[in-house]
């Protein structure tokens, strides 16, 4: 039997075809990855998930509400094939939609639930379930653009276009730099919220900037990777990070650093293993966090076992004095 698979030298042979796809897939991860330190610390996991959903439901609605404005139109182009069909309207850019739906779930963040008399967490687990039926209920009604609301609700290479990695690639740029300059603040509200007030610091307004980044970043990326790594990218990269080092500095550093690598090589693993794109980089992001726990679990024992030497040693010296 003989192996049909894709190999490497492919792979390289036609790097430029696929260009696009690995660096958004680096880009986003990196991105993701330095905002995700910011989510686990502050325990949010749950909240990208739901701006992804919201995203991934703007998608859908993007291409659902042509069709039902104009049916003839938007069928007339589908059978003109590739080059024939176009958006009858900038207005319903899929991109934009994505932001549009990414931002408003954001302002579940920004907003007091307690005065609707319910928690941020049932609020985010509302966005969560709302989005995705919504998402799963139109995906149903456009039947003509399943494959390309599927490709985007679960990765795939075929999605990446330039201005997908354009975007990524400028909200990478502008939001880090915003980042890295807000940092020391963003990290003291988000460690001493009362204390950062007691000093006079902006905190709703630096919160709003770290929900708002997560937005966007999140809308972006979905567009052009998928639900699924970019849920993946805003978590597993930094507790990967966090799990192998307790400096802060040095985790928002390799928390980029994984979650670009976990875009980069799972996309070349999914070309190789003939797998989808966005779960193969989703599972690189896990088997990056599998090997750094498997790591902290030897250290750990390890640090115990000599502690319990070191001990032993101890007293038995001091029984030596005694005697």
């Amino acid at each position: 039997m003989t192996d049909t698979g894709a190999t490497w030298h492919e792979l390289f042979a036609n790097l430029g075809i696929f260009r696009d796809a690995i660096l958004a897939g680096g880009l986003a991860g990196a991105l993701l990855g330095f905002l995700g330190v910011h989510v686990v610390l502050r325990r949010m996991v749950f909240a990208s998930s739901a701006i992804a959903q919201a995203a991934a439901l703007g998608v859908a609605l993007s291409f659902w509400l042509p069709a039902l404005i104009d049916p003839l139109g938007h069928a007339a182009g589908h059978a003109a094939g590739p080059g024939g069909h176009v958006i009858p309207s900038p207005l319903f850019q899929p991109v934009l939609w994505a932001i549009a739906a990414s931002l408003l779930a954001t302002l579940v963040f920004i907003a007091n639930p307690v005065r609707l008399h319910l928690t941020r967490e049932s609020m985010l687990g509302f966005v969560f379930l709302a989005s995705g039926a919504g998402a799963v209920i139109i995906g149903d009604r456009i039947t003509q653009d399943a494959h390309d609301l599927t490709a985007i609700l679960f990765g795939s290479a075929v999605v990446v276009q330039p201005s997908d990695l354009y975007w990524v690639g400028a909200a990478a740029v502008i939001l880090l730099g915003g980042h890295l300059a807000l940092w020391r603040a963003l990290l003291f509200v988000g460690y001493d919220p009362l204390g950062a007030e007691v000093q006079g610091m902006p905190v709703r307004a630096l919160n709003g900037f770290l929900f708002v980044s997560v937005g966007l970043a999140v809308a972006l990326c979905t567009r052009a990777l998928g639900a699924l790594p970019v849920f993946a990218f805003s978590v597993l990269p930094a507790m990967t990070a966090l799990a192998l080092t307790s400096r802060i500095g040095l985790g928002f550093a390799l928390a980029t650093a994984f979650g670009a690598f976990s875009g980069v090589a799972g996309f070349a693993v999914s070309f190789r293993a003939e797998l989808p794109v966005g779960a193969t980089e989703t599972g690189m992001a896990v088997a990056l966090l599998t090997a750094a726990l498997v790591w902290r679990s030897v250290a750990a024992r390890r640090d115990l076992r000599r502690a319990r030497q070191s001990a032993s040693q101890t007293t038995a010296m001091t029984g030596g004095t005694h005697a």
